[in-house]
Order: C-alpha cells, then structure tokens, then sequence
C-alpha cells in the first residue's frame, strides 16, 4: 500500500474510528487473488464488542464506496480488534494490560515474564512471579529498556484465594456427586 493511500484511508476512517470512542490501532490492505482485503484494527479501554465492529463496518462501507481511495478494483473489508498476540508498542496498551502477565525481550538481553502492576509515562511496576515456592518480586522496567512485548495468554489464572476456594468446592460437590 502507498504512502499516499494509506494517509488517504487514516484520514478517511480516523474521525469514524474516534466518534465511536475507538481507537484506530492499523490500517492494511493486502491482496487476495484477484481481490484486496482491507482490514481495519481498532481497540478501546474497554474493548471493542462485535456489534461495534459491524456498525464501523458499515459505516466505513459506506465512506469507503463514496471516495476513490480504494480506487476500481474489488476488496473485501475486515473490521476487526486487536488479537491476543498483538505487540504491546504503545503506552495505551500497556495501560490496557495492568493486571496482565506479559512477555518482554529486554535490549539488554535476556526475558522478563511479569505481570504488570502500574504503568506511567516512564515505564512498568511489575510483579515477578516467584520460583520453587519463592515469593513474587517486584520489579520496575523502563520503556526504553524493552525491545519487544507481548501479552501472555492465561488458562488457569486462580486470581486470589477465594477462586482457589470456590473451585475446591465445586470439586468436593462433583466427588460427592461421583461418590452417589
């Protein structure tokens, strides 16, 4: 995509994306056989439900077919929000992802898993989970110190004691339950 058309399709999109209190996180038109496939990434605070997505859909729709920036030739358009693999690159994401574990490649070398605490304009307070039945650590990381960071999916996340209780019952009542 030109630099050209994809300044044309920001300006284009952005104040549709910012109306809705969304933000306009990419911008990629790829090819697909004869076709083009325009995907639109957005992302909020609070996350972007479906029904967002697909009223921005046709609003863009809309837009889109009413100026020439996509030109003659047919494309397909993809309103979508950021996956769980996105890179966390800009100080919103990070704020988005407290209470989160993260992945980070540090310039220095080496990898950091943590959870992120707190974030502010400097960096990240994180907690570092203990190993062998340690106790978690904390630790402060700089932004300039990151190279690259994702977050880092959870499956069983006991999120405090009264999860790990709850879920203890449940499996008491299914053994009862197997007992009878």
């Amino acid at each position: 995509m030109s630099t050209t058309q994809s300044e044309r399709l920001r300006g284009l999109l952005e104040p549709l994306v910012a109306a809705r209190d969304l933000d306009l996180e990419e911008i990629e038109v790829t090819p697909a056989g004869k076709r083009r496939v325009l995907r639109i990434v957005v992302d909020s605070d609070e996350g972007v439900q479906l029904d967002e997505c697909a009223e921005l859909s046709r609003e863009a729709s809309q837009v889109l077919d009413d100026s020439d920036v996509m030109g003659g030739a047919p494309y397909t358009l993809e309103v979508t929000s950021p996956g769980a693999d996105r890179p966390l690159t800009e100080l919103r994401h990070y704020r988005r992802a407290v209470g989160r574990l993260i992945k980070a490649q540090l310039h220095e070398g080496g990898e950091l898993v943590a959870r992120i605490i707190a974030v502010d304009d400097a960096g990240l307070d994180l907690e570092v989970p203990g190993v062998k039945g340690r106790k978690p650590s904390a630790r402060r990381v700089l932004f300039d110190e990151i190279a690259k960071a994702r977050v880092e999916l959870e499956f069983s996340r006991k999120s405090d004691k009264r999860d790990a209780q709850h879920d203890e019952k449940i499996d008491e009542n299914d053994e009862n339950k197997e007992e009878a």
